[in-house]
């Protein structure tokens, strides 16, 4: 019963709804089946297949709101939980940022479902396994590698009219290749939006190069440096900072995006004039679901425009109080480029440092958004545009934010998936001077 059609998914809503005596009521369906194969030391080590179907109902009285889950759906379970989440409602203290139910919207289908992924057999994943460990073995390197792909949807409805529903799908691979002695370390990461668009006995060739030209490493002296971040080491950064455009913690004094005296950045020249990241849910690169969490419709969104910001994520309730109009929360995250490949940048550079990965990255100071973190599986140091050779890993104190204002140049976006938010995004390379490593590494 994981994934329900429409029909069936409007079926169950409905009756939910009706049966509430609450103020209001809106009921959650959500469904997923996902398959996943994971190996290590060239060997698999564990394969499944996970499904799940569960209901949440939220309702209220007054500013008194409680919810309930379950994962049963006949006719005495529905009842039972849109009692039990009542009972809740009753004992709950009165919610002061309380919002009511959303009115009756309209949503624009967007691309998310793919038939290639949600065909995929245990076959197919054992098929990637094979196609990732067999290189590996005949070059006496060693893989360690994760496939998750899935299909799920998402319905609701409350007691407004509003309704929704839509099927998505979802596919991730990484894959870590070791040297034999454990010197030498690379990776590659694909996040795809069609099975198609994927070849497991190509992509990990990458982290196998990686691995072998990455043993012996020497030591450079930390520093500031030029350097060239992959799209997947980029997205670790930026995708930490994304987390800080809410209208509420820049209005509120607790973000990079606080204005002085009160109130945020909106309309402030923060970047380089050549940043810029827009969202929009019907990309076709990166497409999302047509909503956000609070059942607003996600339309196009310009972010952040020739380094000015743009716009900021207002929720509803902080919209009102602020008098703004509220909009959805992004899925995705598009960022602007140029026509390059890494290796092209590579090229391009007289002196400087190539990084595979970011990895570990923690919060610092939330006001500048200093993070800090290492780069792993693969740090390379460029000469007369050649890698010249491997170096030992840093540590790094940069924010994302003095990053993005010492770029040199941007190549072509990609799609990464954020390592500390679920958007996905579109990244380009970029090469960026002046980053700040504080300290070496010994992991590999």
């Amino acid at each position: 019963m994981s994934i329900l059609n429409e029909e069936q998914a409007k079926a169950i809503l409905d009756k939910v709804v009706k049966l509430s005596k609450a103020d209001q009521c809106t009921a959650q369906l959500t469904g997923s089946a996902d398959g996943n194969i994971r190996f290590a030391l060239n060997n698999i080590s564990t394969s499944g297949i996970v499904e799940d179907t569960e209901l949440a109902v939220e309702v209220a009285f007054g500013n008194r709101v409680g919810v309930a889950t379950i994962n049963e759906f006949d006719d005495a379970a529905l009842e039972r939980v849109v009692r039990r989440a009542e009972d809740l409602a009753r004992l709950a203290p009165e919610n002061p940022e309380f919002m009511p139910a959303i009115e009756k919207q309209t949503y624009k289908a967007t691309p998310t479902f793919s038939e290639s992924i949600a065909a995929i057999t245990p076959e197919f994943r054992a098929q990637v396994a094979a196609d990732s460990i067999a290189p590996c073995k005949n070059e006496k390197l060693i893989a360690a590698g994760f496939l998750e792909d899935g299909q799920s949807f998402v319905a609701f409805a409350n007691s407004k009219g509003n309704f929704g529903y839509q099927r998505a799908t979802s596919f991730d691979y990484t894959c870590t290749v070791r040297t034999e002695d454990g010197r030498g370390s690379g990776w590659v990461g694909r996040n795809v939006k069609d099975a198609g668009e994927f070849k497991a006995d190509d992509d990990v060739r990458v982290a196998m190069r990686k691995a072998s030209e990455s043993a012996d490493a020497k030591a450079l002296e930390p520093g500031k440096y030029t350097v060239i971040l992959e799209p997947a080491a980029a997205a670790g950064l930026i995708s930490f900072m994304m987390n800080f455009f809410g209208a509420r913690e820049a209005d509120e004094g607790r973000s990079f995006l606080s204005k002085k005296g009160g109130g945020n950045k909106v309309g402030e020249q923060v970047y380089d004039p050549r940043v810029n990241f827009h969202s929009d849910p019907a990309d076709p690169d990166a497409p999302v679901f047509p909503w956000d969490g609070e059942g607003l419709p996600r339309e196009r969104l310009p972010i952040v425009q020739n380094g000015k910001i743009a716009n900021m994520q207002y929720s509803r309730y902080w919209a009102k109080k602020q008098g703004k109009k509220a909009n959805a929360e992004p899925g995705n995250l598009i960022m602007s480029g140029g026509d390059k490949t890494t290796a092209q940048l590579v090229a391009g550079t007289q002196k400087g440092i190539l990084v595979t990965r970011t990895w570990y990255i923690r919060l610092v100071d939330p006001q500048t958004v200093l993070l800090t973190g290492l780069t792993r599986d693969g740090t390379f140091y460029i000469e007369n545009g050649q890698i010249k050779h491997p170096v030992k890993n840093f540590r790094f104190n940069e924010s994302p934010v003095i990053m993005l204002n010492n770029i040199e140049e941007l190549g072509k976006p990609v799609r990464v998936a954020g390592d500390e938010s679920s958007l996905i995004m579109m990244i380009p390379p970029m090469k960026l001077r002046d980053f700040t490593f504080t300290s070496l590494s010994d992991a590999v």
